[in-house]
């Protein structure tokens, strides 16, 4: 009886022990970004896709190393350890030196679908074009291409998707050629799209959408922390004053703004995961172009709502057990 009190109190310590800062750090180029995170059925672990940036490389462009970008992935059982696993097998490379950008994943009918930003090379500049494309899997690890979605203009990119209701899926992405704006399109089978325009006429990119607390809310990357709005229909949509994960936190690697998320409800309650570039903090920023200016690693807070109000306190510490869905 004492052996199996023990080990109830130490199965229960490990659910409940905060994680660490960073939550993770990709150990081959030390530039994790733009997490989503989704359970993987097959492997019975929670799988993080991600931006593989290239921190590490010499570029004396400014630019290149964001781009011939990979997109990482990270395993854990409940969301607290994460541990480096491995880079996609994406079959979409038409071009010499592409680039993967911000995927979004949702399962559907035991198929797996990744919208993907797909940027065809390595550029010195900002000035190419950007899609979104479709790609499907049964493992989550090997994906197929299915098509290159008829957005707005050869200028989009981030991918965020919900299902509305049964035959209804909408998905919103930045439009960069309406100044930064955030646009959707509409689809009833998951792979023909209809252009609708603009959502948001604001200014920020990497939009994730995710319903909590009876609201839908979206959550925009404006450079300076992120924008909440939130909306009863996903049509109409009001922003709320406040930003977060714009102060500073005090935890390492989290002394710098928040950037492009992604929100996992779970058991109720609505996990943020993030990214920040640990090296540009206001008070000692590193030098630009330095491998500490570009490395990039993935946080992890807990949102709250109160008075209709989304907070983040990325101070404060987070337990997370992730149950399967």
């Amino acid at each position: 009886m004492l052996v199996m009190f023990t080990t109830i109190v130490a199965n229960l310590h490990a659910q409940t022990k905060a994680v660490s800062k960073p939550l993770f750090d990709d150990p081959i180029e030390h530039g994790a970004a733009d997490p989503v995170v989704i359970y993987n059925k097959q492997q019975k672990m929670w799988w993080m896709f991600y931006t593989n940036r290239r921190a590490l490389l010499n570029d004396s462009t400014g630019v290149q190393w964001v781009h011939g970008t990979k997109i990482g992935i990270a395993e854990s059982k409940d969301g607290r350890v994460w541990k480096y696993r491995d880079t996609a097998n994406i079959n979409y490379r038409v071009n010499p030196g592409y680039t993967f950008w911000a995927p979004d994943i949702i399962e559907n009918k035991g198929l797996y679908h990744m919208y993907l930003t797909y940027v065809p090379g390595i550029f010195t500049d900002w000035n190419h074009p950007r899609e979104i494309v479709h790609l499907t899997s049964t493992d989550l690890f090997n994906w197929n291409f299915e098509a290159v979605l008829p957005l707005g203009t050869h200028h989009v990119i981030d991918a965020s998707l919900v299902k509305v209701s049964d035959g209804l899926w909408r998905l919103w992405y930045n439009d960069e050629k309406k100044g930064k704006a955030i646009a959707y399109a509409e689809s009833t089978d998951l792979y023909n799209w209809v252009d609708k325009g603009t959502a948001i006429p604001a200014n920020g990119e990497g939009p994730k959408v995710f319903r909590w607390r009876n609201k839908y809310f979206m959550i925009v990357d404006v450079w300076k922390g992120m924008e909440i709005y939130s909306s009863d229909d996903l049509l109409t949509w009001t922003k709320q004053e406040d930003r977060i994960l714009e102060k500073p936190g005090s935890g390492v690697d989290d002394q710098a703004i928040g950037g492009h998320c992604d929100v996992v409800v779970n058991n109720n309650r609505a996990y943020i995961f993030y990214f920040t570039h640990p090296g540009r903090t206001k008070d000692k920023p590193a030098i630009k172009g330095s491998f500490e200016n570009k490395r990039s690693v993935i946080q992890l807070a807990e949102l709250h709502y109160n008075n209709g109000v989304v907070s983040c306190n990325r101070d404060e510490p987070v337990s997370i057990h992730l149950v399967k869905k």
